[in-house]
């Protein structure tokens, strides 16, 4: 049984960090392309992040470009997300969540089958 866990969140101010960790049981986490996203109250679900399974290939969406990061840790089966320069409008419950083996990156949080139960991060000073 695919199972993701994440952990890592907080309350953070204005500029400050924090590492998202997604945590893999039940498959091998290389084999699947792992997306981060967000959801804040009274707004839908939105792609933040993603990382392919092939070519370890990175993609963010626009606001987060520069400020976050995305990496994979094969051996503790683990992918992770740097925030960096965190901003209000960060703050939200993040989730990752893995497409089915063979399928590239992508946004749309449709077009992933298994998710982690969120972790919620919220910057204010």
């Amino acid at each position: 049984q695919l199972q993701l866990v994440e952990s890592g969140g907080g309350l953070v101010q204005p500029g400050g960090s924090l590492r998202l960790s997604c945590a893999a049981s039940g498959f091998t986490l290389d084999y699947y392309a792992i997306g981060w996203f967000r959801q804040a109250p009274g707004k839908e679900r939105e792609g933040v992040s993603c990382i392919s399974s092939s070519d370890g290939r990175t993609y963010y969406e626009a606001s987060v470009k520069g400020r976050f990061t995305i990496s994979r840790d094969n051996a503790k089966n683990t992918v992770y997300l740097q925030m960096n320069s965190l901003k209000p409008d960060d703050t939200a419950v993040y989730y990752c969540a893995a497409r089915p083996r063979g399928y590239y990156c992508s946004g749309y949080p449709g077009d992933f089958a298994s998710w982690g139960q969120g972790t919620q991060v919220t910057i204010s000073s």
